[in-house]
């Protein structure tokens, strides 16, 4: 098993296909089996009382989930969530970036299963944690 997109590669496509909101995600680290992404965040992130939204993390779960199954697969854009659970457990600190550690499960022919872990910056504690599958389009002949 190796990777088809290393790092590099992996945030440069990310760029390119979805430029408006790349920005505000970097991938800092990519294993065969992990991917280590950050969400940048934003005052546009955060919620009343200092907490960082559900929304913010959920989309930080399902980029990184992305992010594991393309460095594995290679560039396929059409890749697509068709699972998805999340579980808030603790509220994330609005001054610091979220970091998520995804994990992958297992990659067959259709489908891929992660589970992702998101705390804060700097903090051990998970504040949300989620298990999503992908479905990976059949390959092309001819």
């Amino acid at each position: 098993m190796t990777l088809a997109l290393g790092k590099d590669e992996l945030q440069a496509f990310l760029m390119e296909v979805f430029p408006e909101v790349m920005d505000q995600y970097q991938v800092d680290d990519v294993t065969e089996t992990t991917v280590r992404m950050r969400l940048k965040v934003r005052s546009r992130d955060l919620r009343p009382g200092g907490t960082v939204s559900g929304p913010a993390m959920f989309s930080l779960a399902d980029v990184a989930v992305y992010a594991m199954v393309l460095a594995r697969i290679g560039r396929e854009a059409l890749t697509v969530t068709t699972n998805a659970s999340i579980d808030f457990m603790r509220k994330p600190e609005a001054g610091r970036d979220l970091i998520a550690e995804c994990r992958l499960l297992k990659l067959g022919r259709v489908l891929a299963v992660c589970d992702v872990l998101i705390h804060s910056e700097g903090s051990d504690g998970v504040v949300a944690r989620s298990s999503m599958t992908y479905s990976i389009p059949p390959v092309k002949v001819g």
